[in-house]
């Protein structure tokens, strides 16, 4: 489609949105055109992906209850799709950006994504969810800042960066996944970007008696990083939308899928220091090192890099419990955060999800719940909405560990919409997992070693616990969430290992009413894909 005819696909859907969205809240325009092109980011050409010829792709810097309108033109020769890690989409599955939701963007085509970052702050990122390609680049920033009358709970800071932290391979992604799609698993990965850079390929500038916020988001495929900086502490103020306590820490465990946002201090001489980042749990370790170089340094960096922490999980295992929530902090209304007691509401439901991994036909494959997915030729959300037989079943994958042998289907959990439930992640394996769930917040209640059992529930944190979308899960160990089902529509739930996703260790929840009013969910957006056994449907207009 030409970028004019797109353009005004764009203002339509705009004029349409508007009767559903507030007249007084703002919109932003973005084009961005999806290429290849040649990256150098360990010092070996590699074909990555490019948004507006950029590796990592453009920030998108927003407001609480912006609408924001991101024209995307595929000129990749194969299909092509963006999520959105960390943004809610109230009432709008459709636009999800991953397959059970959305169709691809066909090669040559484009997509007008119309998503407002309803009753939101914080620092999330987008990527692309299709064919490995998130092994390739095509993942960027978002910001969300409070509205002005909006007390934010620390000063404003004198910059504001966002970092990109990743484990990478300097095989193309065509490459890593024609050795999933054999069945086989991939190598330990190559080395560890900063900002889509290596070793001192990056720098952050400030100047002496400043403080600074970086927002850090672990967009990588396998492992767990921690992020330090030589010589500095680190003040945590907010993850993944939550402002939390302001503790200090030498160094952070940012997992898969997560994102920090933290405060730094230019209060040592003079000079350039170390930004180090390097793999958790693994043997070896790798390690990565950016700059923070202040204005007026008298030398380049000098020494070893700082060592990070042990890796016995005990360390990242305390470090977790203590971030909580800042009760005494505002949201992105005038209301605190605090007011909800989400630990004094009744759980209706428990959900008790495990991870496993198996041959399957003599492949490599990872499950839930024995229950190894399998993408249906039709999007799940057009199946459902356009009511086709035979793609899905609803109640496709039990709700608790079945200890069966594991099977593929096309895993789909029923819920109700208001449910208020409890989910059990157990991880009876010798990894550390990190689970997302799209479209949601919840509270983090609990996490520890061994088996999970009811008794488990009496260390549970029901007051200060954070809201957040990712969340980790030792090994051998088990983690417990609070998830108020309120946004209706078919959720992604994955893991954010980004392999065993691709093979299976994913689910679609399925959150659910009858009722057809706009306060539930939106109709189906106008400019809406249709693909598979939803091609040539007629879609209701709004």
């Amino acid at each position: 489609m030409p970028l004019n005819l797109a353009a005004a696909l764009c203002c339509i859907s705009v004029i349409t949105l508007s009767a559903i969205v507030g007249a007084d809240d703002p919109y932003r325009f973005f084009n961005w055109n999806v290429t290849y092109g040649d990256i150098y980011p360990l010092g070996v050409r590699q074909r990555g992906i490019l948004i507006n010829g950029q590796f990592p792709g453009p920030d998108i810097h927003s407001v609480t209850n912006d609408n924001l309108i991101i024209n995307v033109f595929n000129s990749l020769d194969e299909p092509f799709l963006l999520s959105w890690n960390g943004i809610q989409q109230r009432r709008n599955s459709f636009q999800d950006g991953v397959y059970g939701t959305t169709c691809p963007i066909p090669p040559g085509k484009n997509f007008t994504y119309i998503i407002q970052v309803k009753d939101q702050i914080g620092s999330f990122y987008y990527f692309p969810s299709l064919a490995f390609h998130k092994a390739a680049g095509g993942f960027g920033g978002i910001r969300i800042l409070s509205r002005p009358r909006i007390p934010v709970p620390f000063p404003d800071p004198a910059g504001d960066y966002t970092v990109l932290i990743g484990d990478w391979y300097k095989s193309n992604h065509t490459a890593l996944k024609a050795i999933l799609d054999r069945g086989k698993k991939l190598h330990f990965v190559d080395g560890i970007l900063i900002n889509g850079r290596g070793p001192n390929g990056v720098s952050f500038n400030v100047e002496q008696g400043k403080t600074y916020r970086l927002r850090i988001s672990n967009v990588g495929l396998q492992n767990s990083l921690n992020f330090r900086i030589q010589g500095h502490k680190m003040t945590l103020v907010e993850v993944e939308g939550t402002h939390t306590l302001q503790t200090t820490y030498s160094s952070l465990d940012v997992h898969l899928g997560q994102s920090y946002s933290v405060l730094v201090t230019a209060d040592q001489p003079a000079q350039d220091y170390y930004v180090v980042v390097s793999t958790r749990f693994t043997n070896p370790v790798l390690t990565t090192t950016g700059v923070l170089r202040y204005s007026n340094s008298a030398g380049p960096v000098s020494g070893p890099p700082p060592g990070g922490p042990t890796i016995q999980v005990d360390w990242s295992l305390n470090q977790a419990r203590s971030i909580r929530t800042n009760l005494t902090a505002s949201g992105p209304r005038p209301n605190p955060q605090g007011s909800y007691h989400y630990g004094m509401i009744n759980t209706t439901k428990t959900i008790r999800l495990s991870n496993s991994a198996g041959l399957i036909n003599g492949k490599q494959r990872y499950a839930v719940n024995s229950v190894s997915f399998v993408p249906a030729d039709t999007p799940l959300k057009l199946a459902d909405y356009f009511q086709i037989g035979g793609v899905f079943r609803v109640g496709s994958i039990s709700d608790y560990p079945t200890g069966g042998g594991m099977y593929t289907d096309t895993s789909v959990l029923g819920a109700d919409y208001r449910a208020y439930v409890e989910i059990v992640f157990e991880n009876t394996e010798n990894i550390i997992q990190s689970w997302h769930l799209n479209g949601y917040s919840f509270f983090v209640v609990g996490m520890d070693g061994g088996l999970w059992s009811s008794a488990s529930r009496n260390q549970y944190n029901l007051r200060d616990g954070v809201a957040r979308c990712t969340v980790q899960v030792y090994p051998s160990s088990w983690t417990a969430i609070y998830v108020p089902l309120d946004n209706v529509g078919m959720w992604n739930l994955r893991s954010e290992f980004w392999a065993r996703q691709y093979l299976g260790q994913q689910l679609y929840l399925r959150v659910f009413t009858a009722s057809t009013s706009l306060r539930d969910e939106y109709p189906i957006p106008i400019n809406a894909l249709l693909c598979g056994r939803a091609s040539g449907r007629h879609k209701r207009p709004l």
